[in-house]
């Protein structure tokens, strides 16, 4: 499916079910959700981890909700699974998707700025860097006796400052193999958008609008 037909679709589904409280429909894509990561072979602990951390928020939020003793069981069971469906479908968005292909799906189907779609894309390669970057930052603290938390303000502020340099390498790097703002453009590999497409994102939200409104529970 095209990526930026996938995200689209997927943003909506979310958007929308946060305003509603079909239970039913967040426990369809909570299992639609689990099968396309398993078909995916998604990596057990990964999946484990996906399902850790909503388990304890939605927990901690049902459990303050619940306190207030106003809310019916019905209710407290949406909130909980709204939060699991938030995560999975997430998940199913990044197992399924190449950040490559997404950020030139956005730029020749979504019609992004360039500038927009090399930037996500830049930012998303420096992950690693910037994770590298924060060992050194911790490493050179320790060897001064110093201890920098992760809630550390002077952490981030060298990690900004860090980021702040690689981003103007970028900017020099792509103007210097010829970038310019604004100038047609060809592309490399073309990321098509078919009617196939289209027919599955209607499809999925078609489906999506039906557990909604015909009064499930």
């Amino acid at each position: 499916m095209n990526p930026s037909l996938k995200l689209a679709t997927i943003v909506l589904i979310a958007f929308e079910i946060s305003f509603t409280q079909v239970l039913t429909v967040n426990l369809a894509l909570i299992a639609f959700s689990l099968i396309v990561l398993v078909v995916q072979r998604i990596h057990f602990k990964t999946l484990l981890w996906l399902t850790a951390v909503p388990l304890f928020l939605a927990s901690a939020l049902v459990w303050s909700l619940a306190l207030q003793g106003d809310a019916s069981h019905h209710f407290l069971a949406v909130i909980f699974t709204r939060m699991f469906v938030y995560v999975y479908l997430g998940a199913t968005f990044t197992q399924t998707t190449q950040p490559l292909a997404l950020a030139r799906s956005l730029e020749q189907n979504a019609k992004l700025p360039a500038k927009f779609a090399y930037g996500f894309l830049a930012a998303f390669n420096l992950l690693p860097k910037i994770r590298a970057e924060v060992a050194t930052i911790h490493a050179a603290a320790l060897m001064r006796g110093q201890v920098l938390h992760f809630w550390s303000l002077q952490l981030y502020f060298k990690v900004i400052l860090a980021a702040m340099n690689w981003s103007d390498q970028l900017a020099d790097a792509m103007t210097s193999h010829g970038f310019v703002e604004g100038a047609p453009r060809t592309y490399a590999v073309t990321i098509p958008l078919r009617r196939r497409d289209w027919l599955l994102c209607g499809l999925g939200f078609v489906v999506v609008q039906i557990g909604l409104f015909v009064g499930l529970p």
